[in-house]
């Protein structure tokens, strides 16, 4: 058996962060008020919002590894790789590794901080027959995120082969909460590039599709996605990058 199996969790999809509870007493609110002038407030509250800004994201990155992916699986992988470079660089960004594949499998592993290990699981990773199981995935976000926030979830694949209304359902949902959802398509298959289109649409997220040469297009979105993930609609607002900007427009819409 390959070594990352080792590494990865084999119960599927029942791994996140516990809520963090963050109170303040009453003691430390009379203290404010006794001692806050309207000046002492705003330099206060700039400091709340630049520290919201900097805090660390949560960001799934979840693969499709069935059969029909593995005639392009060696390209695939090169490209893929550039989300873990762009998430080492973005710094400071949580990040979970899902995926599926053959009969009724799939997987999550720890949330980690160090992409590097990231992407040496994904490469040990080897494509098995099976159907599309998009429901768990999305299915898994909800949970995290009723966990801890998770900011952003990015799914790659080349079909969609589940009942499409109950996957918008179950996006929707994702939606509520605040989980964007980023598809990156492979291959031209109609049906899922319209059910991967909704699914965006529905938690204000993005659609692309990767062309045979795309693997520097998709490290400067990823790039993106994961400067989203770690400070928001502000960070990428803020960013003068094109595909920063290219990323905006779609969820802004």
């Amino acid at each position: 058996m390959i070594v990352y199996r080792h590494h990865l969790i084999h119960r599927q999809m029942e791994y996140g962060m516990k809520d963090k509870d963050v109170t303040s007493t009453e003691k430390d609110d009379k203290a404010l008020q006794e001692k806050s002038s309207s000046k002492d407030i705003a330099s206060f509250l700039k400091a709340v919002g630049e520290a919201s800004f900097a805090q660390s994201g949560r960001l799934i990155f979840a693969l499709d590894a069935t059969n029909s992916r593995q005639p392009t699986w060696d390209r695939a992988m090169n490209i893929q790789s550039s989300m873990f470079d762009a998430v080492g660089k973005a710094g400071g960004l949580s990040v979970q590794l899902v995926y599926f594949r053959g009969f009724d499998e799939c997987r999550a592993s720890k949330w980690v901080i160090n992409a590097a290990a990231l992407h040496s699981l994904m490469l040990g990773i080897q494509c098995q027959g099976g159907q599309t199981q998009i429901g768990k995935i999305l299915n898994h976000a909800y949970r995290e995120t009723t966990k801890e926030k998770v900011s952003a979830l990015v799914f790659i694949s080349d079909a969609l082969e589940e009942n499409i209304d109950l996957l918008c359902q179950k996006a929707g949902e994702l939606g509520l909460k605040g989980v964007r959802c980023f598809f990156f398509q492979e291959g031209h298959d109609v049906a899922a590039e319209s059910g991967f289109r909704e699914m965006a649409r529905l938690t204000g997220g993005a659609y692309f599709r990767l062309g045979p040469d795309s693997a520097k297009e998709l490290a400067e979105l990823l790039s993106a996605v994961a400067m989203y993930a770690k400070g928001g609609l502000k960070a990428l607002s803020s960013s003068n990058k094109n595909k920063a900007r290219l990323l905006l427009q779609q969820m802004e819409k």
